[in-house]
């Protein structure tokens, strides 16, 4: 099984559910605290791979919930920026197994990459529950 560097917000409900999953796969799971850690624009922009730069904030960060900080109006380097400085933008969790690094928790990817054996990877351990249970409909 694979070694897991895991950067999580501490308390986050999905970060500790895909953090078991893990484990129960068998897997060795590091975790760091990601609000803490002494990100830089390089170090961070490894995670984040070919994906849109909207794709790289966390919905539920109260700066962008507030509509300060607008994903789909940033550019590269200034959304780095806004990230190291605040560290809640930053979707979660942040994974990297070896030298491959990911962001964010879509089961069937993390499944294909590193498995996690017999897991329902039809559930959602990227919507923050909060919002879900707040969501219209």
């Amino acid at each position: 099984m694979e070694i897991v560097i895991f950067y999580e917000k501490p308390g986050c409900i999905n970060n500790t559910k895909q953090k078991a999953l893990l484990k129960a796969a068998g897997h060795n799971v590091q975790a760091h605290n990601l609000l803490t850690e002494s990100w830089t624009v390089e170090t961070l922009r490894l995670f984040f791979g070919t994906l849109p730069v909207a794709d790289w904030f966390n919905r539920s960060a109260p700066a962008v919930k507030a509509g300060d900080v607008i994903p789909e109006n940033m550019d590269e380097n200034t959304a780095l920026l806004r990230m190291v400085q605040n560290p809640l933008l930053i979707r979660r969790p942040l994974i990297q197994v070896g030298n491959l690094r990911a962001v964010g928790f879509d089961m069937a990817i993390i499944d294909a990459w590193i498995g996690l054996q017999s897991a329902d990877t039809a559930q959602d351990l990227q919507t923050c529950p909060r919002d879900r249970a707040t969501a219209p409909g």
